[in-house]
C-alpha cells in the first residue's frame, strides 16, 4: 500500500511540482502546507502516513522543530533540503529522518526516496512488535561477533536490507569490519549463490581504473592484447563491493553514476551492455566533507547513500571487546597449535583501558602476536603501541595542529620505527592495524612522498 503524503514546503511552485510528481506515481497527497502551523491542522484532519518536510519554513517553527514532534510520534518523514550549513544538517540528522531529498528534485529520485523510506518505516514497526531482539534473531550472521546495543542495530539493518536491491553505503573507521558486513549482506540475500566481487578503489592503478572496473576489448588501446572482463561484469547477477569509494577519481565517479542509474556498463572499445549488479560501497571518509570540498559528486553520494549502515569504532563497543579478543585468541591458538585457555586479569584491564585507534583489525593483530609470544596456558602480557602515551604527553603540541597534521606525524613516526618498511609483517601498516593500500592512500593524500627520509 502506498503511503498518503503531506508536503510541508513554503515555496508553492516547488510544493506543487512535488504534488504533480507524486500524483503521477500513484501516491495520495494531502493539502499543501507552507508552515508548521498549517501542517498541524492538515495532519489532524487528513492523517498522512509520511511527511516531506522542508527545513526552512515560514513562521516561528522550522522543519527541524516539526521533525522532533514527528520523531516522538513515530511518524515517517523525509527532509527537503537546499544548500544548508553543517550545523543545520547535523541538527536535521539528529531527528533521524528516513532520508534527504536535495533540491532541485528529479522525479525518479523522489519516488525511490519515498519507497525506501516507507519500506524502512514498515520494517521498524515490525521490529517494535517484537519485545526484544534475541541472539537467535541473528543466527544467520554468526560471523559478526558482538551483541552490544550498537551492534544489534547494525545486525538488524543487515537483516532488513539483505534481500532488497537497494545500494548500501557502509560507513566507519578503518578496521571496523566493513568488508565483513558487505559479505554478510550478500550472503543472506537472494544473490548468495552468485559472485561477490571485491574492489579496493584505493589500490586501483590510476591508468587502469576504467579497464579494471568496466573491462576492455582486444585492441582497444596499446597493450590490450586480449579482451578483459571488468569487475562489474564479473559480478553480474551478484554483488560488487566498492571498498574505499571515497578514493575513486572524479571521472570514474561519473561512469559509476551511470551504472547506478542505467544499470549498464561500457567497456573501453566496446558497446554498452546491461548488467544486473547489487552495489555495496564503503568508506572511512566523511563523504559530506568530500562533497563540500568538490572531491566527490553530490548526485553519486545520494545514489549510494540510499541505505547507510554505520559501524561504530571499537572504543564504543567495550561490551564486545572481550568477546572479540577471546575469539581471536582461540583462532590463532588453533593455527599455532597451542593450548591457551584465556587472558590474565591484568591483560584484560589493559585491553579495556586502551583506545584501539586501529579498531578490530588492530585487536586481531594484537591477539595474533600475543598467541605467538605466549609461553604459558594463559596470556599474561600484551604489547600495545605507545602512541596513546605519546599523545597524552604532547597534548599541548597536538592541540595546535590539525587532524591531518597529527595523522601525518603519526604515519611518519610509525614508518620511522619500522625502518622505512610499509608492507609485510614488520611493516608500518601491520603495526598500525590497517591495510597497506589504505596506508599508501593516506600517504598520498597527506603528501608523504616515497623519497621522504623514511619512505
Amino acid at each position: 500500500m502506498n503511503p498518503k503524503i503531506l508536503i510541508v514546503e513554503d515555496q508553492f511552485i516547488e510544493a506543487n511540482n512535488l504534488r504533480i510528481v507524486l500524483n503521477k506515481a500513484g501516491f495520495a497527497v494531502c493539502s499543501l502546507a507552507s508552515s508548521v502551523q498549517e501542517a498541524f491542522k492538515i495532519r489532524k484532519k487528513e492523517k498522512p502516513d509520511l511527511v516531506l518536510l522542508d527545513i526552512r519554513l515560514q513562521g516561528k517553527l522550522n522543519g527541524i522543530d516539526f521533525a522532533k514532534i514527528l520523531q516522538s510520534e513515530n511518524t515517517a518523514f523525509i527532509f527537503l533540503s537546499a544548500n544548508s550549513s553543517r550545523s543545520i544538517l547535523n541538527a536535521a540528522k539528529a531527528t533521524q529522518p528516513y532520508g534527504f531529498l536535495v533540491k532541485p528534485f528529479r522525479e525518479k529520485d523522489v519516488v525511490v526516496a519515498i519507497d525506501v523510506a516507507w519500506y524502512l518505516h514498515e520494517q521498524k514497526q515490525k521490529a517494535f512488535l517484537n519485545e526484544k531482539l534475541s541472539t537467535e534473531d541473528f543466527s544467520g550472521l554468526k560471523e559478526i561477533i558482538g551483541r552490544s546495543p550498537c551492534m544489534k542495530s547494525v545486525l538488524n539493518n543487515i537483516k532488513i536490507v539483505g534481500n532488497s536491491l537497494l545500494s548500501v553505503l557502509i560507513l566507519g573507521e578503518s578496521g571496523t569490519g566493513k568488508e565483513l558486513v558487505a559479505h554478510s549482506i550478500h550472503r543472506i540475500s537472494s544473490r548468495a549463490t552468485k559472485p561477490f566481487v571485491v574492489v579496493n578503489c584505493a589500490a586501483l592503478p590510476a591508468n587502469l581504473v576504467e579497464s579494471e572496473l568496466f573491462g576492455h576489448e582486444k585492441g582497444a588501446f596499446t597493450g590490450a592484447i586480449e579482451r578483459r572482463i571488468g569487475k562489474f561484469e564479473q559480478a553480474n547477477e551478484g554483488s560488487v563491493f566498492l571498498d574505499e569509494i571515497g578514493e575513486l577519481p572524479q571521472d570514474l565517479q561519473v561512469k559509476l553514476l551511470r551504472v547506478l542509474q542505467e544499470r549498464e556498463i561500457e567497456p573501453i572499445g566496446g558497446v554498452k551492455r546491461k548488467i544486473d549488479v547489487r552495489i555495496i560501497a564503503a568508506t572511512n571518509r566523511d563523504l559530506e566533507n568530500e562533497v563540500a570540498a568538490g572531491r566527490f559528486r553530490l548526485d553519486l553520494y545520494y545514489r549510494l547513500n540510499v541505505f547507510p549502515i554505520y559501524l561504530p569504532p571499537l572504543k564504543e563497543r567495550k561490551d564486545d571487546l572481550l568477546l572479540l579478543a577471546n575469539h581471536f585468541l582461540q583462532l590463532y591458538a588453533q593455527r599455532e597449535k597451542k593450548t591457551i585457555s584465556g587472558l590474565a586479569d591484568g591483560v584484560i584491564d589493559t585491553l579495556l583501558n586502551y583506545n584501539w585507534p586501529g579498531n578490530i583489525r588492530e585487536l586481531e593483530n594484537t591477539m595474533a602476536r600475543s598467541v605467538l609470544l605466549a609461553t604459558e596456558g594463559v596470556v599474561t602480557s600484551i604489547q600495545l603501541p605507545n602512541f596513546r602515551k605519546n599523545v597524552i604527553g604532547h597534548s599541548a603540541t597536538i592541540a595546535t595542529k590539525t587532524i591531518d597534521e597529527n595523522e601525518r606525524d603519526y604515519i611518519l613516526d610509525m614508518i620511522g620505527k619500522c625502518e622505512g618498511k610499509i608492507g609485510g609483517f614488520e611493516g608500518a601498516a601491520k603495526k598500525m592495524g590497517i591495510n597497506v593500500s589504505t596506508l599508501r592512500s593516506r600517504m598520498r593524500k597527506l603528501g608523504i612522498e616515497k623519497n621522504n627520509k623514511y619512505c
